[in-house]
Parts: C-alpha cells; structure tokens; sequence
C-alpha cells in the first residue's frame, strides 16, 4: 500500500510516537447521521459550549483534507483499500491522542454512502478500527425531510440531491447496522430524534465523561448509605427486587408495549453478555431515545396505576413501619419512576426506599453485579443481617450472598422460563440455600419443596424471624476468670484422662450453663411442691422443654452431659455429622423448639461449628443457636470467615476460654482420645 504510507507528514499533528501513559482504553463518541443532519455545526456548538478542558473535538471530513496528501479531493479518488487504510489510521491517531491527553474524543463521522442514482450501491465505511475506537455512537435522527431541506439550501457545499424517500431508506439502513455492529462490540448506541437535540446530546456527553462501572457501583452504595444513615437501631435490611417479586407485572414489558415495541429489550437482553454493565446502560439508551422526559414521566405513571401489588407483599411491607431496626429498599433493574408512584399509592413510600435507573439523570444502572455487591456492602460496612427476595436469574447473585434468601415463585404462564436451571447451579456452585414463597398461593412451587422449603409469608414464625432483634456477634469467654483457670487446669492436666476428665469437662459444661446460658437465654416461673407442703415459686430455662442439646460426637459428649444436667428437661442429641440432625430435632409435639445448644470440646478451624448451624439454619430460620465449647482458638473467633458465618447464620458462642493456640492434636494430645482412654489406637494404627 505505498500510496498510503507515502507522505504520513502531512498528518504530523495526529500522529502519536510517545507511548500511551495508561493502557486505558479512551472514551471517544462518535457523531453520526446522514449527510446535511447538522454534524458539523453540532461539533462546532458542542465546543463552544463545553470547551477543550475536558473534551477533544476532531471533524472527520476535515481530518482526511488536512492528513490525506491531496486533500480531500485526492482521498476521492483513491482505490476503497487505501480509503479504508486512512480512516482506520486516522481512527486510531484520535484514539492514541485521547489517551495521551486524558480527554474525551468527540468525532463526527459517516457509516454509509448511499447515492439513489446507483441503485443497490450502499457503501458502509465503517472499519474494524472504528469498532476497537468507539466506546459510544449518538447518532442525529433528524426527520428525512428536514436533512433533505437543508441539503437543498446549503450554499457552502456541493451536496447530492437525495428524495426523502431515498434518505428515509437510508437512515434506516444506517441505524440498523450501526445498531447491530454497537452491540456486537460493546458500543452504546442512541438515535436522538430533532427536539431539543443539542441540549440533550450535553446531557449524554457529561454522562459519559464519568460514568464507568465502578462510578456506577460508587453511585448505588452512595444512596443506600444514605438510606441507612443516622438508622442507630438497624439491624435488619430486607432488599427487594420489583417487578414480578412485588407484582405480578413486568413494568419493562408494559412500557415498550406501550410504545409499540414489544420486544425491544428482549433483543436487546438476548445478546451477549446478557446482563453485563453495557447492556444495562444500553436499556438506558433505548430508554432515552425512546421518549423525552415529559413524555417517559407520563408513560410512566400510567404503568403504575396498571400495578397491582400482592397483597401478601402489601401487608408484609407495611409490617415494617411498625419496627424500627428493620428497613426495606427496593433495588430493581425496571423503571425507578414507576416503582416510586407505586409505592406512593399504597403509602409505602416514606418506608420503602427505592435504587433503579433507566434514565440518564437516575445516574446509575442496576445490574445482577451491583445487587450482589450491594448485598456485601451491607453486611461488611453496616455489619446487617440481609434479607434478599427475587424471582428470576437476574436475582441470584444477591440471593446467594444474602443471609437469608426468599424465591418469590409466581404463576407458571409468565414466571422466568430459565430459573429452575440456573436456580440449581446457584445451589450447586454458589451454596445457595433459599426457601420459595408462592404468590398467588396457587402457583406450582419451584424445583421440590425439599430443595426449596416453602414459606408464607404470613406465618408467625416466618414474621418472628424476621422481625427480631439481632444484637451483634457474641463471643462470650471467660478466659481471664479464676473459675476458668481453675476449671481448665483438670482439663489441661496430661495426666488427667478417661472418667476423671469427663468429670472436668461436664463440670465445665455445667458451670456455662449456670452462670451464662440462663442469662442468654432467661429463666421462666414454674410452681413446685415445697418441702413444707405447700406450692412455691420455682424457676427453669425458659423454654427448657423446647430446647434441643446436642452433643458434637465424640469430643462434645462430656460437656453436653454437664449442660444437660442443668437443664434436665431438654432434649439430648448425639451427632456425628450435621445430617445426623432432622427435622424431628427442631419440632417435638409441643411446637418448634426456641434454642438448640451446640456442645465440643474444642473449635479449632471452626469449620465443623460452621457446618453444623448451616444444617440447622437450612431446618429453621428462627431457632436460636447457642455453641458452647470449652476452648475456642483465638484467630479462629476473631478471623473474617467466623465473623461472616456470625452473620450469616447468626449464633452465639459461649467459650470457657480462649486461646492463642491451635489444636490439631492427634495421638496422646487428642482430646477425644484423653477423654475415652483411646490414645493407644492411634498408636497401634
């Protein structure tokens, strides 16, 4: 191509020889449309208007006259190869000086040349460069006749005498591949139609200046901060998808009905990635060139008085004002207008919050990422206990990171289609436990009701779970006590062991007992028979026949003896393995039972206390865990991971001591071994 790399002077001003100080791909926007659309006036306004602080204005025509040796004219006439060769060139010179000057790239450019005297003679001039360049494309949608006008009274340039039919098959045929080749590489694309064009075209380019996807996530913790602020009594957030979780409705759906096209973010959401960041802020494009904001508000709050909430849903919301340590944001991927007006009709909107985009002034977009991140953010920077409630695979990142998760399953005809699938590999890889609530109560459930228990919500035992108060994570210890160094040095002593040690550790058990789980858990009045005859107050644990000890096999056995002891009324469990607790554990004929007390004699790693209250929590929601041990290692209680299942699982650990040590003992300094006279097998073995 010696014609084209011959004399690379003449664009001396575009060529880049310093390398990009960032690896950091640019933000360059290009201005398309057809010929006589106001391209070039609008380059010229928009740099008047904003200024070259923070943007770089590049005319594309002007470009090649400028670089092009022969200017214009010469580029003409040039073979289609050599033409390609200096727009990519010229393409790429833009992006490398964007880099190199950290501003923003605003280009005006052309797709296509179509002259209807050449029948069949369309001529994309897109290049591959174009589609590695561009990061969005706002394209002038100006009325076919109004371009034909102003071609015919342009007296500054020779312009082609185009019908309006002509340009209107042209403009469609631009929009459409330019649509096409945008999503195909991750390009945001909007067609904005004549009204109030230029005011609108600042709006999108201020917007793109700083919106990015970690703006974005900055943007959504930035409101719900503000929901939770000066909240001193929160413990609880209950986060909540909208459409098809509150209503039976898709409020997207209704809109693009609406406007004639039903099936514009089904296109949109069937290409890939489906739910990545650039969709979304694509569905805000399609959004924006959609309506304008008086007419998106009005078709707004029609689509709100189309929504019905469920009344389940109604009811469950409007528990929550009555509490104070709980609140309620709804985080939805639909329309924020629509959400909103709804609430606002059923007098929910001074308790539920709402976080949604789908307009540029919303300023962000709400993506499955960003609701699982949310989820996090309210757990390891507020240090609450999460509810999250979905429908629909858009969903399951914040279900699996939430500490509670609730499938709102609706009726088969319009629920999602690819939720059972994509629900069971949650489970599978992202350790999804969740239960399914039935809206209508009529609705089949979701997968089986093993996997996915069913609740209601309106059951009291749902609600207590709910609503109740969750202090912070307790780690009660008593390590520094007299009583703890003296009950611990039976315990300690290598030359204590078999029924000798027992004694130590169910003296042990007895004593947390006493003096810490009847403060926990508060004692209740009983009438007895006096010694002297006559009735008298007495006490017990509150609770204590609904109240299920169990010991952790083997190790756990003599302490869980000294608690049972104390509360001789409980029922006592041995278990080796979490399945080796069912059901019947947690429920007797009486009710469900209110506490189950883990007993061992050491947590080490943690991991088995951790796999334990996992299973019951996948059996009951509401049962308070209590775990009681004789020794706790120290980095065990106070690292992350033992702090998260504090959290997630939200149990309480009473501990004779701490200690710095860890005890992966085996042989001689195994407490099970010492505790049953068994070291000697592991010798043999």
């Amino acid at each position: 191509m010696a014609d084209s790399s011959m004399d690379l002077q003449h664009d001396q001003h575009l060529i880049i020889t310093e390398p990009s100080p960032k690896g950091d791909k640019p933000i360059i926007v290009g201005l398309y449309g057809l010929p006589g659309s106001g391209k070039t006036t609008m380059l010229g306004n928009l740099r008047y208007k904003l200024g070259e602080e923070h943007f770089a204005f590049f005319e594309g025509s002007a470009l090649i006259s400028e670089s092009c040796p022969g200017g214009l004219a010469e580029f003409k006439r040039l073979p289609e190869s050599d033409k390609t060769y200096w727009r990519a060139h010229l393409i790429k010179c833009i992006s490398m000086k964007c880099i190199q000057s950290g501003k923003i790239g605003v280009v005006t450019g052309h797709f296509m040349f179509w002259s209807e005297n050449q029948p069949g003679s369309s001529q994309p001039v897109w290049t591959d460069e174009d589609s590695k360049a561009y990061t969005q494309i706002i394209y002038l949608d100006l009325p076919a006749k109004v371009v034909a006008q102003r071609c015919q009274d342009d007296k500054e340039r020779l312009r082609s005498d185009e019908s309006v039919e002509h340009l209107e098959r042209w403009q469609v045929t631009e929009k459409n591949q330019l649509r096409h080749l945008c999503r195909s590489h991750g390009i945001l694309f909007v067609a904005l139609p004549e009204l109030r064009i230029f005011d609108r075209v600042i709006k999108f380019l201020q917007d793109f200046r700083c919106h990015n996807e970690s703006h974005n996530l900055a943007r959504v913790k930035e409101q719900v901060d503000n929901i939770v602020t000066d909240r001193e009594q929160l413990k609880t957030m209950l986060v909540m998808d909208a459409d098809r979780t509150l209503t039976v409705e898709d409020t997207g759906e209704i809109f693009w009905k609406l406007k004639g096209e039903p099936g514009a973010l089904k296109e949109l959401f069937g290409t890939s990635p489906r739910y990545s960041y650039t969709t979304f802020r694509q569905a805000t494009m399609l959004y924006e060139q959609a309506a304008s904001d008086h007419e998106f508000g009005v078709l707004c709050d029609q689509i709100a008085e189309k929504v019905t909430m469920y009344p389940e849903m109604l009811s469950f919301l409007r528990r929550t004002a009555k509490e104070t340590h709980v609140c309620v944001v709804v985080v939805t991927c639909g329309l924020r207008r629509v959400w909103e007006e709804v609430l606002k009709r059923e007098n929910l909107d001074n308790i539920v919050k709402v976080i949604a985009g789908s307009r540029i002034a919303d300023g962000l977009v709400v993506t499955p990422a960003v609701k699982g991140a949310l989820i996090a953010h309210l757990q390891d920077v507020h240090n609450l206990h999460v509810w999250a409630f979905g429908d629909s695979p858009l969903d399951l990142e914040m279900l699996s990171k939430a500490d509670q998760a609730i499938i709102v399953v609706g009726d088969q005809r319009t629920r999602s289609t690819t939720m059972d699938e994509q629900l069971t590999e949650a489970m599978k890889t992202r350790g999804l436990r969740a239960r399914q609530v039935l809206l209508p109560s009529d609705a089949t459930p979701r997968l089986d009701t093993t996997k996915l228990p069913l609740v209601q919500l309106t059951d009291q035992g749902f609600l207590k779970s709910v609503f109740m108060w969750r202090n912070a994570p307790q780690v009660i210890h008593m390590t520094d006590t007299k009583v703890a160094k003296l009950l611990a040095t039976s315990m300690r002593n290598a030359k204590i062991g078999g029924p000798a040690l027992r004694k130590a550790h169910a003296r042990a058990g007895g004593y947390l007992a006493l003096e810490y789980l009847t403060d926990l858990i508060g004692l209740e009045e009983v009438t007895i028979r006096h010694v002297l005859e006559c009735d008298t107050d007495a006490y017990q644990l509150r609770g204590e026949k609904q109240t299920t000890i169990v010991a952790l096999m083997r190790g756990g056995e003599p302490m869980a003896s000294g608690v049972s002891d104390v509360f001789p009324l409980a029922m006592y469990v041995h278990a080796n393995h979490p399945s080796d607790l069912k059901q019947h554990h947690l429920e007797t004929p009486l009710g469900k039972q209110q506490t189950i007390i883990l007993v061992d004699s050491v947590v080490n790693t943690g991991k088995t206390i951790v796999r334990f209250v996992e299973h019951i929590r996948k059996l009951s929601a509401a049962i308070r865990i209590i775990v009681v041990a004789g020794v706790a290692h120290d980095d065990t209680v106070n690292g992350d991971d033992f702090k998260r299942a504090f959290r997630h699982f939200d149990f309480t650990l009473v501990a004779l001591r701490l200690s710095p040590n860890s005890f992966n003992a085996s042989g001689p300094n195994d407490t099970g071994n010492r505790l049953f006279n068994t070291t000697h097998l592991e010798k043999e073995g």
